[in-house]
């Protein structure tokens, strides 16, 4: 059997274990766990104990929490009281209350990738036991991959997954079928149809060509790091996308992340009015109601588009793997190079696709400083949401911001074809996610000290400008540089390594 410690060094193959995992599992087995997750487990009493839980101001994230915290104080007697803050607050709000013990907060829906920071000081209570011995929650249930990513540090359990979280691209199919376009394979072909479609009427009013989270505090780091994937990762995860294996420097000035800059800047210039201060739930809104030929996000967009009572796009979207390149970079010069064989040993028709994992998928942790019983009422909480019989609805509604991330949620349709998607719809969907997972080339998101501060403020602060147009590409790739190496020399260069390369599977 794989240890822990074994499968987070291997993470790169964690991916095709999911779904062959998913062909030696017998029919009869997933439509046993299925119908009998359609109850919820029996839960225990908790009278007179109040549990603190804090997310982000959503709506997604927060509307599932809210309502199955309201469900869960009706059947267990608990109180729960759910708190939100911005989400560029959210990872501050919780370090300072955990790390000084001020007791506001007893638990949190956080990205697993902050676990470094709050699991190594033990601001978070280890789950393993509890989560083992939880009949209800069928742990085996859930992907490897996110089961790994998303819940796992090192060879403990620090957090329980609710998401599971891919970027994926969105088109208009109607709209490309009317040009005569296939879907973009490779981000140039992206910018010719985003420019093609732009401004144009296709029977319900001008639309743009391209809406993409351009605002800062968003999540323009992360869409960056979507665009740079392909030429930057071209032999699996282990490989990385953020920084060199053998020094730690950042992997930004070379031609690779320059072309990617480029091409998230000229996207602006078939985007909305002021769509650098979108974020992605305006930019989500916007295509659900017919106003973008193209868009990359997670796959919250999937079951928003199917739901008839909100969208213009039923059955008019068509979903897949995120754009590639056909070139990638030379590690060893910075410039960009054809993607031959023996450099891109995964590429489609000679295009390099880097599916990116970002953030991994909403999980939620508890405090270790809270009361004993209050963290046994909180760990009830979050495995009630987590169950199938909650949880393989949840992710159906796009509203809630929840994702596959279980093998039934994969398996079994019927959820998804009640919650109003189409058969093809939902068959894309799932299909997009599943190429993306079990690609060999998929992309990990940073999860190493203080990557809230490499990300959020260095290289979130240096794109702001950049879309705003205060500072070029060469300057922007110089703060990001210089930003990125004083915080690894501040924390250590060697100890940030190790854990760099730990996290990527790679030696």
């Amino acid at each position: 059997m794989q240890t822990a410690a074994t499968q987070e060094n291997s993470l790169e193959n964690v991916a095709r274990e999911v779904w062959r995992g998913i062909k030696i599992l017998s029919s009869a087995f997933l439509l046993t766990m299925t119908l009998g997750s359609a109850a919820h487990a029996e839960l225990k009493r908790f009278d007179g104990t109040k549990v603190r839980v804090l997310t982000f101001d959503g709506p997604s994230i927060l509307e599932p929490l809210k309502r199955r915290a309201k469900e869960f104080e009706k059947l267990t007697g608990a109180t729960v009281v759910v708190k939100s803050v911005p989400y560029a607050d959210l990872y501050g709000k919780v370090k300072t209350d955990w790390q000084l013990n001020q007791g506001e907060i007893d638990a949190a829906l956080i990205m697993p990738q902050w676990m470094p920071d709050f699991a190594i000081p033990g601001y978070l209570e280890e789950l393993s036991g509890r989560m083992y011995q939880d009949s209800g929650l069928k742990s085996n249930d859930i992907a490897p991959f996110f089961s790994a990513v998303s819940q796992k540090y090192g060879s403990k359990t620090y957090l329980m997954a609710l998401d599971g979280d891919f970027h994926l691209l969105y088109y208009r199919s109607d709209i490309l079928q009317k040009i005569g376009k296939q879907p973009p394979q490779t981000w140039d072909e992206y910018l010719e149809i985003a420019r093609l479609t732009h401004n144009q009427d296709y029977g319900d009013g001008k639309i743009s060509g391209s809406c993409i989270a351009k605002r800062k505090g968003g999540q323009s780091y992360w869409i960056i790091t979507t665009i740079a994937a392909s030429y930057l990762q071209s032999k699996g995860a282990q490989e990385g996308v953020f920084f060199n294996r053998g020094d730690m420097s950042p992997l930004v000035n070379n031609e690779g992340f320059t072309r990617a800059l480029e091409i998230y800047k000229e996207s602006t210039n078939y985007g909305p009015p002021n769509e650098v201060q979108m974020d992605i739930g305006d930019t989500r809104a916007l295509f659900i109601k017919g106003g973008c030929a193209l868009t990359v996000d997670w796959g919250d967009i999937g079951p928003l588009a199917a739901d008839a009572k909100k969208s213009k796009v039923v059955d008019k979207v068509g979903v897949q793997i995120l754009p590639g390149s056909r070139k990638i970079v030379d590690r060893s010069t910075g410039k960009l190079i054809s993607c031959e064989q023996d450099k891109c040993p995964f590429a489609k028709d000679g295009v390099n696709h880097a599916p990116f994992a970002a953030a991994g998928g909403w999980s939620a942790g508890i405090s270790s400083h809270a009361d004993k019983n209050v963290k046994i009422a909180a760990y009830a909480l979050f495995s009630y949401m987590s169950q199938p019989a909650q949880s393989n609805v949840d992710v159906t509604k796009g509203e809630t911001g929840f994702n596959p991330y279980r093998f039934s949620q994969f398996m079994d349709l019927e959820p998804w074809i009640k919650s109003g998607m189409s058969m093809k719809a939902t068959k894309a969907y799932l299909g997009a996610i599943q190429d993306s997972l079990y690609s060999q080339n998929m992309v990990l998101d940073l999860r190493i000290p203080s990557n809230n501060i490499y990300q959020q403020v260095v290289l979130d602060g240096a794109l702001a400008k950049y879309l705003e147009g205060s500072a070029d590409a060469k300057s922007t790739i110089k703060s990001i540089e210089d930003g990125w190496n004083r915080l690894t020399d501040e924390i250590g260069r060697a100890s940030q390594l190790k854990a760099y390369l730990k996290s990527i599977g790679s030696k």
